[in-house]
């Protein structure tokens, strides 16, 4: 079966232009299509100037990938409307979406935590917002929460790595047991960290059977999720993280938590929604 395409959101900004770069080299690591999307706002669309940039935005984003990438297909559309729209839309037949962090002309409002996370929050598929340094090597980090379902998010990151060649770094942020250090209560603080390293392991065990040539470096860190995934995220190729609900962190999409690591993190961030295997 031939692999479903890769979709990517471009205006022709520096950030989009990043996007596009990521997007290819992602296609090229799954053998699949890639098409580039340039989203014009109704009206301006109408006018000559506007019509012709959306052209050269689209046939630069084209050369880009032909020199770039040159065995990855790689087809362009030029549609008008919204962009969060257009992108959700395009998901209901991809593999990813892929989003730079922020944009202009007529992707000015795909910025971390409103158009970008729309789009993050209802698309059908896995959706990368691509920020900091996103050529960078390093582990596949993924949040894990030890209540929830995180199976789509431990299945995308560790086919993740096992394309990248890198490890996979599963993070459990637990905040109560710093605070039960600094109340003196250290044998209590010890003996929950003893117990969720075991809960860890067991919920591992079906993907390192799956993937036993992946490496994986447990860590459970005593604070704030979003701090110990922006601190994560500094030596990280890709941080992985649910869509909503009880995933690998719950609510990441509409609570803090989302809104947090996608304006902190400082590499590109994979957002899937709750029932997304890769």
């Amino acid at each position: 079966m031939p692999a479903k395409r890769i979709v990517v959101g471009t205006d022709g900004s520096a950030q989009a232009t990043m996007a596009v770069e990521w997007a290819a080299d992602e296609a090229a690591r799954h053998g699949a299509p890639l098409h580039v999307v340039h989203v014009v706002d109704d009206v301006a669309l109408g006018m000559p100037a506007v019509a012709a940039e959306a052209r050269q935005v689209l046939e630069r984003a084209e050369k880009l990938v032909r020199d770039r990438c040159p065995h990855v297909p790689v087809g362009t559309e030029q549609t008008e409307g919204n962009a969060a729209f257009v992108l959700r839309e395009r998901a209901r037949d991809a593999a990813t979406v892929v989003v730079g962090h922020r944009g202009a002309g007529g992707f000015a409002r795909l910025l971390a935590g409103s158009t970008a996370l729309q789009v993050a929050g209802y698309a059908a598929c896995p959706v990368v917002i691509v920020r900091g340094d996103a050529g960078a090597a390093g582990d596949v980090v993924v949040g894990l929460n030890l209540y929830g379902d995180n199976d789509a998010a431990l299945d995308y990151a560790f086919q993740a790595a096992s394309l990248r060649r890198a490890r996979v770094r599963v993070v459990h942020a637990c905040p109560l047991t710093q605070l039960l250090l600094e109340a003196s209560r250290q044998d209590e603080a010890l003996r929950i960290e003893q117990g969720q390293a075991q809960q860890i392991d067991r919920i591992l065990s079906p993907w390192t059977k799956r993937h036993p040539h992946v490496r994986i470096v447990r860590q459970i860190v005593r604070s704030h999720p979003v701090v110990a995934l922006e601190e994560a995220s500094r030596q990280a190729s890709l941080l992985v993280v649910g869509a909503r609900g009880h995933s690998a962190l719950q609510g990441v999409v509409l609570g803090s938590v989302s809104h947090g690591v996608v304006h902190h993190a400082h590499c590109p961030v994979a957002v899937l929604p709750l029932d997304t295997k890769a």
